[in-house]
């Protein structure tokens, strides 16, 4: 990727450019937990279905770390990609639209409408290098004034996977009295160095990018293409199971036939990881990609609440915890030690040999554990 103009356009959303389904909320200047405040807070956010009178028939879906508001729906102008979560959401479906009132928001710090590093700082220029370092408790902090703004009281479900897990968690134990229901799907209660270590050469592949600099590249030729494809190739390693890739590609040579030697071409299982990386490469910025894996990092929901089990308790929410049985990533047991901690919560497991993208593949299974959960009574 060369990070021309044309092929930055859809890596982020700047003001005049198409909308699609997007909707936008002026939310003023957030508190931070690293001290200070971020000022003139935007976020990005679309809706599917009708709130009721009551207003109790609302539920939040939280996108992981490269995802955005566009959770379903065909690529539009001003989307870079299809929804992400596909057959969960719409008339008949798990979440039905004609019953429920659905709200995803592109996060604070994302690139896709929502203020971040590539918005714009209050002297004109881009925030760049300036963005704060923000946690998941800032990003769920922003996502409870955009549902004021809303008039929203309560969600009905509050459900998302990977950093959206985080955040579904975080909305359960900060606003116990706003969430009735929580699916928490594929992740943590807190960083742990395993994941911590494989984060860390993904930061220092962008960093160390000679075209990063410094993080104020916006009006450069190039942007750190090169760092942010490295990223997403460890990253998206870590997305699938060891099983899965060799199943898929064993030791094939890139386009050529099984037991071939080629050394020096490669080997096709690379060749998936480039595309991956290029796919990125069109349509996320990697500031953001910074800003979001370092509040993954930072994020502890014990921290400050006297550990995780005093603070998992204070979840009043029916839960659902959801493991992927081979995830290598957030593992299943992360999961067990979560649903044991919350008074009303109990564990499903995804049984798929696809890794941590499983939660996102295995849509099947995510809809029927959706449908028991907001079968309970709130």
């Amino acid at each position: 990727m060369t990070g021309s103009p044309d092929s930055r356009r859809m890596r982020i959303w700047q003001p005049g450019d198409a909308v699609g389904r997007r909707q936008f909320m002026e939310l003023g200047a957030l508190a931070l937990d690293h001290g200070g405040e971020l000022p003139g807070v935007k976020l990005a956010y679309e809706t599917w279905g009708v709130l009721n009178a009551a207003r109790s028939n609302a539920i939040l879906i939280e996108h992981a770390l490269t995802g955005d508001s566009h959770v379903v729906g065909a690529v539009e102008v001003g989307h870079p990609t299809p929804g992400w979560w596909e057959g969960l959401i719409g008339p008949g479906l798990p979440i039905d639209t004609d019953r429920y009132f659905v709200v995803a928001a592109n996060v604070l710090g994302g690139c896709q409408g929502s203020t971040g590093p590539s918005s714009g700082h209050p002297d004109g220029a881009r925030w760049g290098s300036r963005f704060p370092a923000i946690t998941i408790r800032d990003q769920v902090r922003a996502e409870a004034a955009l549902t004021d703004g809303l008039g929203i009281s309560r969600w009905a479900l509050v459900m998302g996977g990977s950093m959206g897990g985080m955040r579904a968690l975080e909305w359960a134990v900060d606003y116990p009295e706003r969430v009735a229901r929580a699916g928490i799907f594929a992740t943590c209660a807190a960083a742990t160095a395993d994941q911590l270590a494989w984060a860390y050469p993904q930061l220092l592949a962008i960093r160390s990018d000679p075209d990063f600099h410094g993080g104020d590249y916006y009006d450069h030729e190039r942007w750190p293409d090169a760092g942010l494809g490295l990223a997403r190739r460890i990253a998206h390693t870590t997305y699938r199971s060891a099983a899965d890739l060799d199943e898929r590609f064993g030791r094939t040579p890139r386009g050529l036939r099984e037991g071939e030697v080629t050394p020096q071409r490669g080997y096709a299982v690379e060749s998936y990881l480039d595309h991956h990386a290029d796919k990125l490469c069109a349509r996320f910025d990697p500031n953001s990609y910074l800003v979001l894996t370092e509040a993954m990092n930072s994020h502890d929901v014990g921290r400050g609440r006297g550990g995780a089990i005093a603070a998992l308790a204070r979840v009043t929410a029916h839960t659902a915890v959801v493991a992927v049985s081979s995830d290598r990533l957030y593992l299943p047991e992360q999961s067990r030690a979560i649903s044991d901690s919350i008074p009303r919560a109990w564990l499903e497991t995804i049984d798929s040999p696809a890794g941590h993208d499983g939660f996102l593949i295995d849509t099947a299974k995510v809809g029927e554990v959706t449908s028991r959960l907001l079968a309970h009574s709130a």
